[in-house]
């Protein structure tokens, strides 16, 4: 599909599926903000309900826990404290810090439990209605990726485009 007005922002694959997981987020963040739980994200209650089933963790126990790279938690758990959700104490050791829930985040903990199961729920039910349920597209996609990388690909276009062989000045 070739790019006719000269924007490559013009045309993306990935667009409406970030729109869509966007407006989902945002329909969750209503759920939230209807229940009286204000300044609430919804990518903020994993780390919530890990810290409320779990206790107090490292940073780099929760990224584990929650799959994600010590400095994308790190840079989250900045934000949640600066809007008191989490306090962090200094760790075992010099280098980590404890992060803890907020009085503020305990009083809503099992609540957010209770919509984190109803929006698995809702998915769920969502995923009969559809012809090719969103979690078999991922997996899909994760096989696929299995026999040739996602960056591989990548390259393989790029080498294509003189454009992409320029040297940079």
């Amino acid at each position: 599909m070739p790019i006719v007005s000269g924007d490559p922002t013009e045309r993306s694959l990935w667009r409406p599926v970030f729109r869509l997981l966007h407006d989902m987020d945002e329909e969750i963040a209503g759920v939230y903000a209807d229940n009286g739980i204000a300044d609430l994200r919804a990518n903020w209650v994993p780390v919530i309900l890990k810290l409320h089933a779990r206790g107090p963790m490292t940073i780099a126990e929760l990224a584990r826990g929650l799959d994600l790279t010590h400095s994308a938690l790190s840079q989250k758990v900045a934000v949640m404290r600066g809007k008191g959700w989490l306090i962090t104490e200094p760790g075992p050791d010099a280098r980590s810090k404890k992060v803890r829930l907020t009085a503020k985040a305990e009083q809503v903990a099992d609540k957010l439990a209770a919509e984190w199961n109803a929006t698995e729920t809702a998915l769920a039910e969502l995923e009969t209605q559809l012809p090719y349920p969103l979690t078999r597209v991922a997996a899909d996609v994760r096989q696929a990726l299995a026999s040739k990388s996602f960056g591989e690909r990548i390259a393989e276009q790029l080498a294509r485009d003189p454009r992409w062989r320029r040297p940079v000045s």
